[in-house]
């Protein structure tokens, strides 16, 4: 969340910032509006309190000497009844308060574009040499049910639309992803981290996922456990309500997982293979850093998925997302995208975001400097890499006229020295 000092002496600079991402303003009118109303009804009941205690004394004073005290016990009937009423107000207001608190996107780092859609957002760099082919490629659904390694029909059947069968070759292809991501990251100094994949309502409010996108989650109601649409979930809230010495920082977290996500907001969009699917494995890569540091450390982490799609000679591109584009959290995201030839499209695999203080804030996760001042550190947060799209990638790029794909050199020890997935024979 967003520092409530900064809200209160400069309004205006955070209505410049939900400008940006195209939010309305008027949001902040009506946090400053409750904030005075808290801080009203909170000197109010002070006051009371104070009035009371200072009629308590009287009552005493008048009983020792035998006075008439009716008098005083109406008025202080009377403090009672407004003091009361006045309780019960304040938490209702504090309660509109932080739930308008938690509708507040993070601010804009400068070096942003400023935009509202995809459209202006700014390609950086790109990679790769995109392959020529003499044949005309194949999507990645045809060339999988081809080969026998996806199975649309079968998963359709057992658990509806948007989900997938890996199997025989593509099965190994898939574990072979995430033990490559998982070794080559660890090479970076990343630890690894196997959290759970259900967690309670106040972990996806630290992440920032709750409450803006309740309706894209799944939640088991009877036990009150959301299913993570990412690892971030968990690893945002690894330190929550602890305090970590500066010495300790940066410190560097990875962890596979499946993720889940109900694609509400997705009716009719990518609804063939894997582009746009319900559950799907990712590793995903998370810091904690000292502010002054975590710029370099985004670049750093963006560098560490780049070297992961160079050593599966994927091509790839990346993009600066613009101020209207960025998700929720985030103050600076850069997408890392493939290119898919059958599709003839790019397709993002990976996201890397520095949300600052905006989810230490929520999780109370501080810092303490060297001298004892404590500070909020800044959270970052990537996929390195979620597999659906490398896999939708290496299928389209490494497949051969013949149908047989080719398996990344680096992927090979990983499925036993296999280098091609070859057409079944049929008995």
């Amino acid at each position: 969340m967003i520092d409530r000092k900064l809200l209160r002496e400069n309004p205006e600079l955070i209505k410049e910032a939900l400008k940006k991402r195209n939010y309305l303003t008027d949001i902040i009118d009506e946090i400053l509006s409750l904030e005075q109303q808290t801080r009203n009804l909170k000197k109010e009941i002070e006051s009371l309190r104070s009035a009371k205690n200072k009629i308590s004394r009287e009552i005493a004073r008048i009983r020792k000497i035998n006075g008439d005290v009716e008098p005083l016990m109406e008025t202080a009937r009377s403090l009672d009844e407004n003091l009361a009423k006045l309780e019960k107000v304040l938490p209702e207001v504090e309660n509109k308060l932080n739930e308008k608190w938690l509708y507040l996107p993070n601010i804009p780092h400068k070096s942003c574009p400023i935009g509202s859609s995809a459209s202006d957002n700014l390609v950086v760099r790109t990679w790769g040499k995109l392959r020529e082919f003499s044949f005309t490629p194949k999507a990645h659904w045809d060339i999988g049910e081809d080969l026998e390694i996806l199975d649309f029909k079968r998963a359709g059947e057992i658990s509806g639309s948007r989900f997938a069968i890996y199997k025989n070759e593509g099965a190994e292809l898939e574990r072979a992803l995430i033990s490559f991501f998982l070794s080559e990251n660890k090479k970076k100094g990343y630890q690894e981290i196997l959290p759970p994949t259900l967690v309670k309502e106040d972990a996806m409010y630290v992440s920032a996922h709750l409450p803006k996108f309740r309706d894209e989650m799944y939640y088991a109601c009877e036990d009150q456990l959301f299913l993570i649409p990412t690892a971030e979930t968990v690893l945002a809230n690894l330190f929550r309500d602890e305090i970590i010495d500066e010495s300790d920082l940066p410190l560097y977290f990875m962890a596979y997982t499946s993720c889940f996500r109900r694609e509400a907001g997705s009716y009719g969009k990518d609804v063939r293979g894997i582009v746009r699917v319900h559950q799907f494995n990712k590793v995903e890569l998370f810091k904690f850093t000292k502010p002054e540091e975590s710029y370099d450390e985004l670049e750093k982490m963006v560098h560490d998925v780049e070297d992961l799609l160079k050593l599966l000679e994927l091509p790839y591109r990346i993009v600066l997302l613009c101020t209207g584009d960025m998700g929720f959290a985030a103050s600076k995201t850069y997408d890392i995208e493939v290119w898919v030839p059958g599709l003839e499209r790019w397709l993002e695999a990976s996201s890397c975001s520095n949300t600052e203080s905006f989810q230490t804030r929520r999780a109370k996760t501080r810092m303490r400097r060297r001298d004892g001042k404590i500070e909020y550190p800044h959270a970052l947060n990537g996929s390195g890499l979620a597999t659906p799209r490398v896999f939708i990638s290496i299928l389209e790029n490494f497949q051969q006229e013949d149908g047989s794909v080719v398996i990344p050199e680096v992927l090979r020890p990983y499925m036993g020295g296999k280098d091609v997935i070859l057409r079944r024979k049929k008995n």
